[in-house]
C-alpha cells in the first residue's frame, strides 16, 4: 500500500521540540542569560512590540558580551544577531534542511500568522532523522541478533483427480 505524498510530509512545527522563548528588545543581557538558563534553551527570539527583530544565542552572550566586556545591564538588542532566518510553521521540514544548507546558522525561527511559535534547530532535525533510522534498522537488527527469519512460503495446493 502506498501512502499519498501529502500524507508523508512532516511540517516544520511538528519537528520543533520546545515552544518559543522570546525576550523584549529592551531587556538586559543578564535577563536574557537568566531566561535561557531557566528555560533550558540556547537561544531566544528578540521581539519589539510583538515583532521579531533578532535572535540571541548562548554563543552570542559568550563571544559578543562576556569576551568583549559588555556591561551585563546593556540592552540585549545591542548584541542580537540580525537578520533572523525564519521559516513558516506549515513549511515542509525538508525546506528547513535546505535553509540550513544555504545559511551558516544552527537555528531557524518558526513563525505563523500569530508571530514566533518556536525555533527549529539542526539538533531537532538530527534527532528526528536518527529516530527514523532507528525505526528502519529495528527489523534488520532483530534479524541479525535473533537469526535468520524464515520467509513465508506460499501455500501450495495440489488437486486430487
Amino acid at each position: 500500500m502506498q501512502i499519498p505524498s501529502e500524507e508523508r510530509t512532516m511540517k516544520v512545527l511538528e519537528a520543533v521540540r520546545r515552544p518559543a522563548v522570546t525576550i523584549p528588545a529592551d531587556a538586559s543581557i543578564t535577563e536574557a542569560a537568566e531566561l535561557m538558563a531557566s528555560s533550558g534553551v540556547g537561544a531566544v527570539a528578540v521581539v519589539d512590540a510583538g515583532e521579531l527583530v533578532g535572535i540571541v544565542t548562548d554563543r552570542d552572550l559568550v563571544c559578543r558580551c562576556v569576551a568583549r566586556g559588555v556591561r551585563p545591564d546593556a540592552r540585549i538588542d545591542s548584541q542580537m544577531s540580525m537578520p533572523v532566518h525564519t521559516i513558516a510553521a506549515d513549511a515542509d521540514v525538508h525546506d528547513a534542511y535546505g535553509m540550513f544548507r544555504e545559511h551558516p546558522v544552527r537555528r531557524l525561527v518558526v513563525i505563523d500568522g500569530a508571530g514566533v511559535v518556536g525555533l527549529i534547530t539542526v539538533d531537532d532535525l538530527l534527532i528526528n532523522l536518527s529516530s527514523h533510522l532507528a525505526d528502519l534498522s529495528r527489523p534488520v537488527t532483530a534479524e541479525a541478533v535473533f537469526g535468520q527469519r524464515e520467509a513465508h512460503s506460499p501455500e501450495v495446493r495440489t488437486s486430487v483427480r
